[in-house]
């Protein structure tokens, strides 16, 4: 059953330090539109400069996933798109005056709240989901890490965490659902091994760093020197490990909340790919490089599938439109009206047919011994649906014209032959405004696409 796409009622702000930066940040989450994803907005810079949540953006994931596009960085984004994923939130709009979003506790709690606080409403746009029919993986022959995704009736995830030490030990978590990721998963704080926190002083590192946000596992006796460091960076007059090996009395929320945290992060990192999941994710020994690695590995599957899936439409059944209805829309006519049918027609996308004979006038010089179809033309039907799209929206259509404004990623891959039935798939971009239409076209023949094009067009009163 297909669902809405989700966002924000109002904008709800909070504020904190970045855990490496140590820099005070105002986070504001923000409404956004359909189609729009999660986007990170840098109001300290000029210009505001936007930084999408993909895949694609990751530069390194040292301490957390960082993002950069165009010089402007983003860094330790899990957390935050952990908690709007899991609420089933689509889309987001996140405003920073720094380039960390704050720790907090360490955890997704803080954004949970602030984001239900917001209020989640639905949006007037259907929800696109990757539905998992055969199983991916990826996995690091150097550290043995692995990342499975298989398939299941909804998203789950299970995380297994072993780092060789007996203070942590081995621990696993199952999240069988994300409704249960407030109660399960979101409290799950963040946490290190005390050579980490040696390491990451050493390097003038953790800087928003103190023993509230960061669970520190001591696998190793503390010197001198690296207490009264911790004293310093912890703001601490006293530095104890508890029985449980935990430095100084933080109190765990689960004897496995270092392999929640873990799912928490995948989570989070997977929110880079764009899109919701349906399917089950094994992650062994999961850390932000094999999940974003594994993001980009799906990021680059799913856009394959999509560009190349090819819908199936029932052509037996009367059109929406036939020829005539057509040429009571659109301004076209023989031997320039290029589609023969309107099979499907909403006010969000179209879908038409045409059927390729050799009694085309354009096969005459194109070619004489080997007649194709030019590539153009393909482009000029699949405006022409985009047409009847746009023109549906007025009550006197035959007072309009539609002219093109723009074309962009044209690509052809098929040849087009006579005897060829050409199905057109248009789908609009942004909503229609001011007799604007943007859309995303397709065409089809054979059970294959022959060409895909990004095309704008206006209609115009006669």
């Amino acid at each position: 059953m297909s669902q809405k796409q989700q966002t924000i009622q109002n904008k709800i702000s909070l504020s904190g330090v970045g855990l490496h930066t140590g820099r005070k940040v105002t986070m504001t989450f923000k409404p956004a539109p359909i189609n729009y994803g999660y986007a990170f907005m840098r109001i300290d810079l000029e210009g505001a400069p936007i930084i999408e949540a993909k895949a694609d953006y990751v530069v390194t994931t040292q301490r957390g996933t960082n993002l950069e596009k165009n010089g402007v960085h983003i860094n330790t984004s899990e957390h935050v798109l952990a908690a709007a994923y899991a609420l089933g939130i689509d889309n987001l709009c996140i405003e920073m005056d720094s380039p960390e979003p704050p720790i907090m506790d360490g955890s997704s709690k803080f954004f949970i709240e602030a984001l239900e606080k917001g209020g989640i409403c639905e949006q007037e746009a259907e929800r696109k989901e990757y539905v998992v029919t055969e199983i991916i993986s990826y996995k690091d022959q150097k550290t043995g890490s692995e990342i499975i995704l298989m398939p299941s009736d909804e998203y789950q995830i299970t995380t297994m965490v072993d780092f060789g030490t007996k203070i942590l030990g081995t621990q696993n978590a199952t999240l069988n659902k994300l409704s249960d990721f407030k109660e399960e998963i979101a409290n799950a704080r963040t946490f290190s091994f005390l050579h980490e926190i040696e390491m990451l002083l050493n390097n003038d590192l953790i800087k928003g760093g103190d023993l509230n946000n960061a669970i520190v596992y001591v696998d190793k006796e503390i010197s001198n020197e690296t207490t009264e460091k911790l004293k310093k960076v912890f703001n601490k007059k006293n530095i104890s490990v508890s029985p449980n090996g935990i430095l100084d009395n933080l109190t765990l929320h689960w004897a496995n909340e270092a392999a929640r945290h873990k799912l928490l992060d995948v989570i989070g990192d997977l929110a880079l790919v764009g899109t919701r999941i349906r399917g089950k994710i094994i992650a062994n020994k999961p850390g932000h490089l094999i999940n974003t690695t594994f993001a980009k590995k799906l990021t680059k599957i799913i856009k394959i599938e999509k560009r190349n899936k090819v819908p199936q439409y029932n052509l037996s059944l009367p059109p929406l439109m036939d020829i005539h209805k057509i040429m009571d829309i659109l301004p076209h006519r023989p031997p320039f009206l290029l589609i023969d049918r309107i099979i499907e027609l909403s006010d969000k996308h179209v879908v038409g047919m045409k059927n390729v004979t050799m009694n085309e006038g354009f096969f005459i010089g194109h070619f004489p011994e080997a007649p194709v179809m030019p590539g153009v033309l393909q482009v000029e039907a699949m405006a022409q649906c985009g047409g009847v799209l746009v023109l549906s929206t007025v009550p006197d259509p035959e007072n309009y014209l539609t002219y093109f404004m723009k074309m962009d990623k044209v690509k052809f891959k098929q040849k087009v032959l006579p005897g060829d039935t050409l199905i057109f798939s248009c789908e609009l971009i942004t909503p229609i405004r001011r007799g604007i239409c943007h859309m995303q076209a397709y065409a089809y023949a054979n059970n294959k696409l022959v060409a895909e094009a990004q095309l704008m067009a206006q209609i115009v009163k006669k």
